[in-house]
């Protein structure tokens, strides 16, 4: 049931700069993200799905080391046109490429501190899930981090509410909710290969967010 990357470059190519009218619910998941992510120590990050650029901004301008450089990527050409001029003012510390929905990430083998997928893995299949977290743990160095943020499951009464809602919408037609439904990130890590190192659900006007950190095994 989910999008095709063809479906969900068209669905975000309309939907432009609509994106960032769901800060309402993603600003304190993304907050738990960078509060627990380390990203004063990373030198090179890369964010799968960078979207309008919204987040890269906010890292680039208050988390991340001078010295650091920062590539994005997104199936959406309306997405990296909004980032890219986004990020223009970080020169080359900052760079947003179109991708043709594969999931292969455009970087060398152990070569990124920290790899960044924020409600993207929510829009995946669970053999492109998969695919993801193979990707993430052949281009993170020994000591780097996953840092992923997605839709989840209700913990509280509302947000259990809101989750049910969203998933019947989702399984009524996954264009109405942006092709997006909660998930458990948790769940998709195999222990043997990822090791969690933070991990909570954060509730924002009813609407459930898991923030998931995990470091590869040896």
């Amino acid at each position: 049931m989910t999008l095709s990357a063809r479906e969900a470059a068209a669905f975000y190519d309309r939907f432009g700069r609509k994106q960032d009218s769901q800060s309402f619910y993603e600003d304190a998941a993304l907050e738990d993200l960078v509060a627990h992510a380390g990203f004063e120590e990373a030198g090179r990050v890369f964010e799968f799905g960078c979207g309008t650029g919204r987040f890269a901004e906010r890292l680039l301008a208050r988390s991340l080391p001078a010295s650091a450089s920062y590539l994005g990527c997104d199936v959406s050409a309306t997405m990296v046109g909004l980032a890219a001029g986004r990020l223009a003012r970080f020169g080359e510390r900052a760079r947003v490429v179109l991708t043709d929905g594969s999931i292969r990430f455009p970087v060398p083998d152990a070569s990124v501190d920290r790899v960044i997928a924020t409600y993207v893995l929510d829009l995946l299949s669970e053999a492109d899930i998969g695919r993801f977290l193979v990707e993430a743990r052949r281009s993170l160095v020994s000591a780097g981090s996953l840092c992923l943020v997605s839709l989840t499951r209700g913990v509280t009464p509302l947000s259990r509410v809101v989750s049910a809602a969203w998933t019947a919408a989702y399984r009524l037609a996954p264009r109405l909710v942006g092709g997006c439904r909660p998930i458990r990130l948790a769940d998709r890590l195999d222990p043997r290969a990822w090791e969690a190192r933070h991990r909570r659900v954060v509730v924002a006007f009813g609407v459930p967010s898991e923030v998931l950190i995990a470091g590869v095994r040896p």
